[in-house]
């Protein structure tokens, strides 16, 4: 994919690796525009598809147009520091709803990633913007709701959530935002879906 705005780079994997890795591999980033940005670093040993799974963040201070080169380069210097693969995307911000519960400390971020099936992209997407993700973000326990965009990597459509503890996800506020008619309508047309549950993210 050609040079596209993108706001965070995400590192995944499902290999252990060693403590401070991902500390090392941020210092070699010093000569391109990720020296200056944000670490978050999240694990799960069981995903829900059995796996373990790893997400590095690095959010820039502000959205910056990266080749896809970028996620290359950036895939080979942790496999030089680690000895194990990794898939680096570019993530791009949609939409951002700070929570009712904004500047509390997360125990949990929560993604759910998504294709959807053929022509039903432009309706999921807005049912996202226009009811859901604000919708959640106003339940006691959401501290930021981000939709993003997977610019190189399935799936594509890429939600994230940062709580303030797993109770959040099944209180009544949660599963009436989750419940609703355009809810039921849309999420049959969800396809290669993954939720991840971190617990007790270094945030």
């Amino acid at each position: 994919m050609p040079t596209q705005l993108c706001d965070s780079l995400l590192l995944k994997t499902s290999r252990a690796y060693p403590p401070g890795s991902v500390a090392r591999w941020h210092e070699t980033l010093a000569d391109t525009p990720w020296a200056q940005a944000r670490v978050q670093s999240v694990a799960t040993a069981k995903a829900e598809n059995g796996q373990p799974m790893h997400h590095t963040y690095l959010h820039l201070p502000q959205a910056t147009e990266l080749d896809s080169a970028y996620c290359l380069a950036f895939e080979k210097r942790w496999h030089a520091l680690t000895g194990h693969t990794a898939q680096v995307s570019r993530l791009r911000e949609a939409l951002r709803c700070e929570g009712a519960s904004f500047g509390e400390t997360p125990g949990v971020h929560y993604v759910v990633e998504t294709d959807t099936d053929e022509g039903w992209e432009t309706e999921i997407f807005r049912w996202y913007d226009e009811e859901h993700m604000p919708g959640l973000a106003t339940v006691p326990g959401c501290i930021l709701a981000r939709r993003l965009l997977n610019l190189d990597h399935g799936p594509r459509s890429f939600a994230s959530y940062d709580l303030v503890n797993r109770e959040t996800l099944g209180s009544p506020a949660w599963l009436a935002v989750r419940g609703t008619a355009w809810s039921d309508k849309c999420r049959p047309h969800f396809v290669h879906t993954l939720r991840t549950m971190f617990e007790n993210p270094n945030a």
